[in-house]
């Protein structure tokens, strides 16, 4: 702080003070609070190591995530999106290129070949990831019958869904802030239980990244007190088809004999015609 200037001292105390809404502010908004000019803003940056704004804001955010409560979240909402409908769009579309600048290809198909070798592949979601890992099971379910989705009822519940779990078996565990302390201690679980483990997460530093042999990256975007997971969602959808077009002519049979079913019992509604 003594080697900073006199705005850039006012930028690096508001930032102390408000952190939950500085994070997510743009350069011209943070130094209109602040009282300094955008350029002041920027310099402020560079003057920390980091190549732009943006690369400062987004270690910010990375940083206090996690550290969020729900109210924190709604506040700083009321500075990131005064027009939301195309503000919450754009965001998600920002995030999604965000993936694929960083994707790593060799990454992806790591995982692709651990699922695809192992025993027994489990499935981890709790909280709002348990809709992904639903997803993700309602589909895999469709591709081999040896997938199981754990259910998150109750801790001690969960353990026994995994007390066949051992050395040869996946657990994919699917986490983004807030980070469960619930999907922490089950990792370790099957970490301890020789199983390997392939995280879904939204960087380096969360705490299923840290326990697993393989991981994939996807943003999660906070916007209020929703976690958007859009870009979550799309990595898992290029992971599904990654891993059917591997089990090839299998796949082709099991949605034919599906298709005869779904007709002989009516599954799905017929417009009527014209």
């Amino acid at each position: 702080m003594d080697s900073f200037s006199k705005g850039q001292k006012r930028i690096a105390a508001y930032i102390l003070e408000n952190y939950d809404k500085a994070a997510f502010m743009t350069a011209s908004r943070l130094g209109l609070l602040a009282e300094v000019s955008e350029s002041t803003v920027v310099r402020f940056a560079s003057e920390l190591g980091y190549d732009g704004y943006p690369s400062m804001q987004r270690a910010l955010q990375d940083m206090i995530r996690s550290r969020l409560t729900s109210t924190q979240r709604i506040r700083a909402a009321g500075d990131m999106f005064q027009d939301v409908l195309p503000a919450v769009i754009q965001s998600d579309i920002d995030k999604l290129r965000q993936m694929l600048s960083r994707s790593n290809r060799n990454e992806f198909e790591q995982v692709v070949d651990k699922i695809m070798a192992c025993r027994h592949v489990y499935i981890l979601g709790v909280r709002s990831s348990s809709f992904v890992a639903g997803y993700l099971h309602f589909y895999m379910h469709l591709l081999s019958e040896n997938v199981t989705l754990i259910q998150s009822n109750a801790a001690g519940e969960m353990f026994e869904q995994m007390l066949r779990m051992g050395p040869g078996d996946v657990l994919i565990a699917i986490s983004f802030p807030r980070y469960s302390k619930v999907t922490i201690n089950t990792v370790k679980f099957a970490r301890d239980r020789g199983a390997e483990i392939i995280a879904i997460t939204d960087n380096e530093l969360s705490p299923v990244y840290q326990l697993s042999q393989a991981a994939l990256l996807a943003p999660c975007e906070m916007i209020s007190f929703v976690d958007s997971m859009v870009a979550p969602l799309s990595l898992i959808n290029a992971l599904l088809v990654a891993l059917s077009n591997r089990y090839g002519a299998d796949v082709s049979a099991t949605f034919a004999e599906l298709e005869n079913i779904w007709n002989e019992y009516g599954v799905f509604g017929k417009m009527d015609d014209e």
